[in-house]
Formats: C-alpha cells, structure tokens, sequence
C-alpha cells in the first residue's frame, strides 16, 4: 500500500465560513426528498419491478415524504413507463411532488417533460458535471464550456415548462460538487439562477451534492456555507443536500451542511444508493427526534418499513445499522444489561416521561420495538442483571441479587455449551428446573401452627419413600419453625441466610406469592430454591424445600 500517490481531490473555502460550527444541534426540520426510486433503485442488482416500485412508493408516501425523486424516465423504458403509470392512474397525492432526473442534453430533457405530463407537482432536475476531474478527464471542456451546458440546461426547462399544465418547480445540481472549485461551483449556480429568475413565486432548488465524499464532514459544511452566503438570490432559493457515504460519514456531512444553511435533503431509507450508498434518512430524522425536533416523518413501525424494504428491493437492513438494526438496541454485556435493567426501573418507579436509560438513546418503543425482545439478550457474555430483568418484565419473578447471579452462571454456561443466544422463554425453562417448586425426595402432607408468645409451634408432617413421620418443633415465625423442623426431620444442618417474598403481577383474580430461599451449607455454600402458591406459608414452604433439595444434591 503507497498512501503517497493520494492527493486531496477536494477544495477548502478557508476559515472564513464556519458560523455552523457555532451550533449545538439542528433547531428546524429540512424538506426531505427520498431518492429510494431512482438512486436507490438504479443501484440494486436486479432494479425493481413495476408493481415493486409502486408498492414501494405507497410505503414512502406512508412514511409522510412530500418531494420523491420517482426516476430517470428518459433513461429507459421501464422508468418512463412507471412515471406514467402514477400519474394515469393519479396514484399520486395532491400534496406530494414527484422529482425527475434528467442532464442537460437536449432530447433527454424533451423527454423528460413528455413523461411528466399531466402530472400536478413537478421538480425539474436537471444536472451537468463541473468537477475538475470530469472536465479535464471526461469531458475534455474548459469551464467556459461547463458553465454554458449548464446555462442551456436552464434555458430548455425554462422554456418547456411554459408547453405543459401542472406545477413545475426547477432543481439544479453541480454534479461531483465536492470534487469542483467552491469559485467556479458558485459561478456555475449564479449563472443558472440568473436564467430562472427565483422570485417568490418560483421558488428554485439548489443541491449541492456530495456524488463522492472527498474531506471530513467539516470541510463539506463550510463549502455549502460559502455557497449559502453567495448564491443570487438567497430568499429564493432551497439550498439542498444529496450525499453519498464513501467515506462513511454521509450522515454527518448532511447534518453539518444543515447547520451550514441547507434547507432540504435527498437520501434514502436505510441508506440505499450507488456504491457505499446515499444518506441513510431514518439514521438523519431519528438522531433530531432524539434530540426533541420532530422530523415530520413517521418511523413508528420499523418492522414493517424493514420488511417492505427487503421485499421491494432484495437489500438486507443490516444487524448493527442505526436504530433499524436487529441488534441496535440488543445489550448482552453483564454491565450494559444490569444498567439498563436498573434505568428502565428508575423510570418506572419515578414515572418519568424524559428518556434517559443508560446505553439505549432511544426508546424503542417510539419505532415499534419491544422491550423484552429488543433490549436483553441473553449469551455467553450476559450478566445477572440481564437475566433477572428478564424474568421480572417477562415473568414477574424478583430474584434476590445473590440467586440471579446463581442463576446467571447456569444460563451463561448453557450458552456457553450450546453456542447460541437464550430466548426469555428457556430462560425461564432454566429458572424453574434448578429452583422452581423441586419435587425432591421430601414432602410435606400437613401442618398446623400453634403460637405461644412470640414463638410459633409447629405440627408437621414429613413423607419421604411412601412414609409419613410426623414433627414438632419452634421457631420465631412461620417459616423459621418449618425450617427447624425439617433440620430435626433429616438431621441436615444448614443457615436459613435469606429470604424474600413478593405478589406475582398478571396472575389473574388469584393473587399468587413467589418466594426465594437461600441456604448456607456448614461449608459456607450458598443454596437456592424458589415457590410459588396462592398461600404464602405454602409458597414459602415450597421454596425451602428447593434449596434443601438443591443442598442435599450437591454434597
């Protein structure tokens, strides 16, 4: 590898513009233009079908775009074809506005308005490269000559649209915009811009593409801030944004050239687009929502907009893409997983409506997804914190600290052995094999409680191998005189070291009782069991009994 024979391909406007650099966050939602139809469709290997296109196309006008780039119709017959297809069958909304692609070249743009017509919104865009490589490379033009394709570009569409009935707004791209002189980019534009003539009426579009990303995200921002502050006619003018992810930062090249004065963005769901792709928009729209600005766009079903892209377009959303990913908010680190399990309580005990959990920006809820599915995954790398959260949101159980990290290191060894993530439900499989009402050797066929004082007797009886013994014995409560019996029954010398008790939650009209023991051998061990019952002396009972029969089985 010989990094010498890169040169930057890229030209800086200077210090002088960078007045974003002044903010802290994007305060006004840009107008977005999705791109899926044409950029994203013309990069896939196999393009989509007409009626693909059009079931995606109904996905996009449910996600709320006002301005869909809907194809190249001169390029070929299928993309003429859909474009007539929408406006015959009037598919599109009176409030939406369809773009076409088109260069300046005459009989490109011809045919560019013939399949527009009758359509009621139109963008005209229209483009010609102005790149220093292009023109020195491809087209072989002096800037004089650039300049002057871009002028009768202008001049054609100008002139065509006053032959059609609809609304016909103009769109004007320096293609390869990063890749050109800011100087001779601003010339360029100004020069076109002085054959639309903007006004308030006419309402012209600027777009400054990033065809490759060439710079850090910061240099791109103070060329469109230079362009923002230059261009003719300012008040008239969307300056508009359309970037690509070579190097990987299209996301924050857009959002610095929205600080920068850009008004309006072009990109695709899920980042779709010619080689890395363009500018993922949901990425873009939910990092402002997380940020309180309200994008105007709805992603609040991420599953079905990830399930009709994959459809339409035989992509595959990608397991670690932001917010849409299948893993995004998936935590199987011990640590992430007993902060979050303890921030989702904190919110839950405070009634907080601000989101602020540890490692998840988002709620996932706010785009379709579950808490339980979404947020705890359970591998060889997860905690006690993840696998008692689990239990408690899915199951209501509340383990005791000490028991889930018991617990834990049975359902990580589990993975561990199989190679693959636990699902809530073995989980739970788990929990209730090695702890949950154990029906060992030893049962208890009847009690009854006598209370002296502050003691309590106890008159109980023990069957083990089809014998019943009965017992008595004392203690300072309920289950203490249960415990001390069954010490005397077997002989087995334990400390009844903890115990814990809650209500059950969705357990219908029956309130049932859950119950943890822990047991501390003479050799200083630690044993669990757990109960369940709708008789708290029962349940407790029961949970006893599983830790003793955990205790027995290990010595």
């Amino acid at each position: 590898m010989d990094a010498s024979k890169y040169k930057t391909g890229y030209f800086p406007v200077g210090k002088k513009y960078c007045d974003w650099a002044k903010k802290d966050h994007i305060e006004k939602t840009p107008i977005w233009c999705s791109v899926d139809m044409r950029d994203g469709n013309q990069s896939l290997v196999v393009p989509m079908s007409p009626e693909e296109k059009i079931e995606f196309f109904k996905v996009l006008l449910k996600v709320g775009f006002k301005e869909i780039e809907v194809g190249f119709p001169a390029a070929n017959d299928s993309e003429y074809e859909f474009l007539r297809t929408i406006i015959d069958n009037n598919m599109i909304p009176d409030d939406v506005t369809v773009q076409v692609l088109t260069q300046c070249r005459e009989h490109i743009i011809r045919k560019t308005f013939e399949a527009c017509e009758g359509a009621k919104n139109v963008i005209v865009h229209f483009y010609n490269s102005t790149s220093k490589v292009q023109r020195e490379q491809v087209f072989e033009k002096s800037k004089e000559e650039i300049l002057q394709i871009a002028v009768d570009g202008a001049r054609l569409v100008k002139q065509l649209s006053k032959g059609y009935k609809g609304n016909f707004r103009f769109e004007y791209s320096p293609e390869s915009f990063t890749g050109t002189e800011p100087e001779f980019a601003l010339e360029v534009c100004n020069a076109v811009l002085d054959v639309l003539e903007p006004s308030d009426d006419n309402n012209v579009i600027i777009n400054l593409p990033a065809t490759v990303e060439l710079s850090l995200p910061h240099i791109y921002a103070s060329q469109v801030e230079y362009m923002s502050k230059n261009l003719k006619y300012r008040e008239n003018v969307t300056l508009s944004v359309h970037t690509h992810n070579d190097r990987g930062t299209g996301v924050a090249d857009t959002e610095l050239a929205i600080l920068a004065g850009a008004g309006r963005v072009e990109g695709t769901l899920f980042g779709n687009g010619e080689r890395t792709g363009n500018v993922d928009i949901i990425t873009l729209a939910l990092n402002m929502y997380t940020h309180g600005v309200d994008p105007g766009l709805d992603f609040s079903d991420m599953g079905y907009l990830i399930e009709m892209y994959e459809k339409c377009t035989g992509m595959h959303v990608y397991e670690r893409l932001p917010y849409a990913g299948a893993l995004v908010f998936a935590a199987f680190s011990g640590g992430h997983q007993d902060a979050i399990a303890k921030g989702m309580n904190y919110r839950d005990k405070n009634h907080l409506k601000e989101w602020n959990v540890p490692y998840i920006p988002i709620d996932p809820s706010d785009i379709g997804r579950k808490y339980e599915a979404d947020i705890i995954r359970v591998n060889s790398q997860s905690g006690k914190g993840g696998i008692g959260y689990i239990l408690e949101r899915n199951f209501g159980y509340v383990l005791p600290p000490k028991m889930r990290e018991a617990l834990s290191y049975i359902c990580k060894a589990t993975s561990d052995r199989e190679h693959r993530e636990l699902r809530p439900n073995e989980i739970l499989s788990i929990f209730s094999k090695n702890y949950l009402n154990i029906e060992g050797k030893i049962t208890i066929t009847d009690y009854e409680f006598m209370h002296d004082g502050g003691n309590v007797k106890i008159y109980i009886s023990f069957m083990q191998d089809g014998v019943e013994t009965p017992m008595e014995a004392e203690g300072n409560g309920s289950l203490s005189a249960i415990s001390n019996a069954l010490k005397k029954y077997t002989g087995k010398k334990y400390i009844l070291q903890e115990f814990t008790q809650h209500s059950m939650q969705g357990q219908g009209s029956q309130s049932v009782a859950a119950s943890y023991i822990g047991l501390e051998s003479t050799e200083g061990k630690m044993y669990w069991g757990a109960g369940t019952d709708t008789d708290v002396i029962k349940a407790s009972a029961k949970a006893l009994l599983s830790a003793f029969e955990n205790m027995v089985m290990c010595q």
